[in-house]
């Protein structure tokens, strides 16, 4: 493990999240830092597979956790530091949680293109009847 995990305080989230993308993207395991829910902190080697949005606008990261051996879900505001690695992915993810991770389709090429996609999402168009 690299000896100089990335501060997330020192960074933009946008950086953040990029880095963790790649990661993803390129099947390398991280190691996070983050706050739990009772406040207490950890410190875990992650395998990201989705990266989601919620209707409220905050940041999604599910990963498979190598403690654990299963399915974990963090959000970017618990992420207090974090390392990407170079090992690839070594675990599998369940057959019941494949459907969960399974990457969208959704390819952008500006922010127009993303905040339509979000917007169609969690504002879907209402669904015409047409006259037969």
């Amino acid at each position: 493990m690299s000896n100089s995990m990335k501060i997330t305080a020192g960074q933009t989230s946008t950086r953040t999240l990029t880095d963790l993308i790649r990661a993803m993207d390129g099947k390398r395991a991280a190691t996070i830092t983050y706050v739990d829910g009772k406040g207490e902190e950890s410190v875990r080697t992650i395998e990201i597979h989705n990266i989601l949005t919620t209707s409220k606008g905050g940041i999604v990261v599910r990963a498979m956790c190598r403690t654990r051996g299963e399915m974990r879900t963090f959000t970017l505001e618990q992420i207090k530091a974090y390392t990407v690695h170079r090992m690839r992915f070594v675990l599998s993810v369940p057959e019941e949680k494949v459907a969960e991770v399974a990457p969208l389709a959704h390819f952008v090429f500006t922010p127009e293109q993303m905040i339509d996609i979000e917007l169609e999402r969690d504002y879907p168009a209402p669904k015409l009847k047409l006259a037969a």
